[in-house]
Parts: C-alpha cells; sequence; structure tokens
C-alpha cells in the first residue's frame, strides 16, 4: 500500500468557520477510514494582522513552523501552498478567490460559491484558463449520510422522486442578536439575509436528490419562482425566502418533479432544538426519506416505504474519540468530546482531486454550483433583493 499523499493548506482569514474548517482538517483521516491523503497547514492570514494569524495557528493547533501573514496578498505568495481554503464572509468570495487563482492556487471556496452566477462563472472560467481545481465548500454533500441518501434514491427504492421539502431556518431574534445590523446575518453590504447563508443548505438538498441523481445527459434546469420576505431594519436582505422549483423530466423518468426550498432568519426548523421533525422529506411513489436538522449537519435519517417498511439509521461523526480531550464546534458551541465536525470530508474530497489530477468537486462540479447561483440570482430578483454594486460586479481587484 502506497503511503498516503500529504496536501498543504494555506487559510485565508481566521473566523469562527475557519477555526472550525482547519481543527478538523489536522484531524488524522485514518479515523474515518481514508488512507490515500493526510492535510497540513503550512500558512494562514488574516486581514487585520499578522498577529492574530499566529493566535489562529496556535488556537487550531496548526504545525509550529506555520507561517502567519497579515495580508491575503502575502499568503497566495507563499510557494510552499497546495491549495487554499477561503472563510471570508460570501460578499468577499470572488475578490478573494481570483486573488488565489491569479496567483496560481487551488481552491476550496465557502458557501456560498458567490453573491451571484456571473461571479461563479468568472471564476470558473478563470480556473479553467489557469489549469486550477476549484471547488465550492458545501460540506454537507461529501458527508456519508448525504452518499447514503443518493444512494438510496438511484437504487429506486422510493421510486422516481417526485417531490422535495427541504428547509433551513433558525429562529434568531435578528432585531435583539444584531440589533446594530453589522453583522454577515443581516448586514447589505456583506450580503446579508437568509437565502445565501442557510438557503444554500435548502437548495443543496434539493439540488443533491432532485437534479444530481439523475443521468447528467438528460437533467435539466429547474423553473423558478419565489417569494422574498425583506427584512425590516436593512430592506436589502431577505428575513425569509421560499422558493417552488420544477424540474423538467422525461415522462420515462417520473414526468415533472417539483421541490419546495425555504429558509427563515426568524423561525425554526424544529422548534425548541428538538430536532425531532425531519428538515427535509424526499419523496417517491413507493415512499419517502426523511433527513433531520440541521440540514447542514444531519446525524440522523429515516427511510419509510408504502409497504410499512421503516429504517431508522443514526450518523455519528468521526473524529480522534471520547478521551482524546479534543473538541470542535461553531458559533459557540462544542460537539461530544472527540466529534468531529465534519467538514474534513469536503476537505479530503479536495486533496484526492489534487493527488488524481482532477479540477472540481466530486459531489457538485463547478457547472452545478453555477446552475444553483442562477437560482438564487433568480430568486434575488423575482423579491427584488439587490446588494451594493461593489459586491455585485464580477470587476477585478476591487476593493472591499
Amino acid at each position: 500500500m502506497s503511503s498516503p499523499k500529504t496536501i498543504r493548506w494555506g487559510i485565508l482569514a481566521t473566523g469562527g468557520i475557519a477555526q472550525t474548517f482547519t481543527k478538523d482538517l489536522l484531524v488524522d483521516p485514518t479515523t474515518r477510514g481514508v488512507t490515500n491523503v493526510k492535510h497540513t497547514v503550512v500558512a494562514a492570514a488574516s486581514s487585520s494582522s499578522k498577529t492574530r494569524a499566529e493566535q489562529f495557528l496556535k488556537d487550531t493547533g496548526s504545525p509550529s513552523d506555520a507561517k502567519a501573514y497579515g495580508s491575503y496578498d502575502e499568503l497566495v505568495k507563499d510557494a510552499n501552498i497546495d491549495i487554499i481554503y477561503i472563510a471570508t464572509p460570501h460578499s468577499h468570495h470572488y475578490q478573494n478567490a481570483m486573488l488565489c487563482l491569479e496567483a496560481g492556487k487551488n481552491v476550496l471556496c465557502e458557501k456560498a460559491f458567490t453573491v451571484n452566477a456571473a461571479q461563479t462563472r468568472a471564476l470558473a472560467a478563470k480556473a479553467k484558463e489557469k489549469d486550477l481545481f476549484l471547488m465550492e465548500a458545501v460540506w454537507t454533500r461529501y458527508f456519508p449520510l448525504s452518499i447514503y441518501v443518493r444512494d438510496l434514491i438511484t437504487s429506486g427504492r422510493i421510486g422516481p422522486v417526485a417531490r422535495v421539502f427541504a428547509d433551513n431556518s433558525m429562529a434568531s431574534n435578528p432585531e435583539e442578536t444584531w440589533s446594530d445590523g453589522k453583522n454577515r446575518m443581516v448586514n447589505p453590504d456583506l450580503a446579508g439575509g437568509a437565502l445565501l447563508d442557510l438557503g444554500i443548505y435548502s437548495l443543496t438538498w434539493v439540488f443533491q436528490t432532485l437534479y444530481h441523481t439523475q443521468p447528467v445527459d438528460t437533467r435539466q434546469p429547474p423553473k423558478v419562482l419565489a417569494a422574498l420576505k425583506s427584512y425590516g431594519q436593512t430592506g436589502s436582505a431577505d428575513e425569509a425566502t421560499t422558493i417552488l422549483l420544477t424540474f423538467p423530466r422525461p415522462a420515462e423518468a417520473g414526468g415533472d418533479a417539483h421541490a419546495i426550498a425555504t429558509t427563515s432568519l426568524r423561525i425554526a426548523t424544529a422548534p425548541g432544538g428538538k430536532d425531532d421533525v425531519p428538515g427535509i422529506r424526499i419523496q417517491g411513489p413507493k415512499g419517502e426519506i426523511q433527513v433531520f436538522p440541521p440540514a447542514f449537519r444531519p446525524t440522523r435519517t429515516r427511510l419509510v416505504l408504502k409497504d410499512g417498511t421503516v429504517e431508522d439509521k443514526q450518523w455519528p461523526l468521526p473524529g480522534p474519540g471520547k478521551g482524546s480531550g479534543w473538541y470542535n464546534g461553531f458559533g459557540g458551541s462544542l460537539q461530544s468530546e472527540g466529534e468531529g465536525q465534519g467538514m474534513f470530508w469536503e476537505a479530503d474530497e479536495a486533496a484526492t482531486a489534487l493527488v488524481e489530477g482532477k479540477k472540481e468537486g466530486k459531489y457538485e462540479g463547478l457547472a452545478e454550483s453555477i446552475l444553483i447561483m442562477e437560482v438564487m440570482d433568480e430568486a434575488r430578483k423575482q423579491g427584488g433583493l439587490v446588494y451594493p454594486d461593489k459586491i455585485e460586479t464580477t470587476e477585478y481587484p476591487v476593493q472591499l
């Protein structure tokens, strides 16, 4: 057996999601059965100061010789980096990713990929021009749970999918929680609102079950009908968005299929955080697949068939394990001791692609990322939601 290939990562930005990703990244891959690749962090950059990058490297347990930079320009010039993970707000993804690609760096970029489809198309074109790997970090697609759900669909156990309900909502009190309006969830200058930050997961479940599972040569983009509720304080962010999608399909494949993707800042997928009702329901003539919240990090599924069969499955997340003294989490909450967040699987996919010479992700290629951005563009258009020109533009470079 050949030894695993070590992929050298640079981390662009040092906020909460970057810390969660990096801690997961450095977990021994053999704890999740991965033996072809390993990961290391060789550099991190903060746009505010080198000191902050140094502290980030210490906090995440990165190697002691990892370099700290006080600017993204310095990071992309580091010759020891194989791939850069971008963890800035999605309002900044286009400018940051273009910086990396122009410097000849492979990129794994947080979701939502960009603010609009034109930006994603421009990044994809640049990656192709430079012969570089580029992938949207939709981590949920790479969970074994998600692979199982897609396999259930393609096996035909519920028949051709006819309808999907998918929700990702967070039950916040935005006027109190983000009273100054500057938080990325409500700030128009950071492309705030429910759709791009939360709704991307609702659309992820719709697309990975009702589009990605169709044959590549016959699947078609959906028709989109959307309703958007503006957030009162800013008026330039959405508080809630509902999208009805019709996926054209030949009669022999079940005919047209419907999906409803919903998201809200103010109401919960499952009230009280009990997560006892399915946030995703994938329905066919023979039964349905239920996925329980949170949509972004689910750990429980249920298959309910027309013949009375019920199959419940738990999907615990691997990691260093109990007794390790290691913890990871996000947004102020930690998972159980030794349990990873689940971001390592997308890192494994990116690393494997680099080793194999592939230029995009296995479970969501660039064309599908672009299509999902187009759906969000259309939802915003129908709801009248426009962000400032400086973050909608495809011009580069633009100072944000």
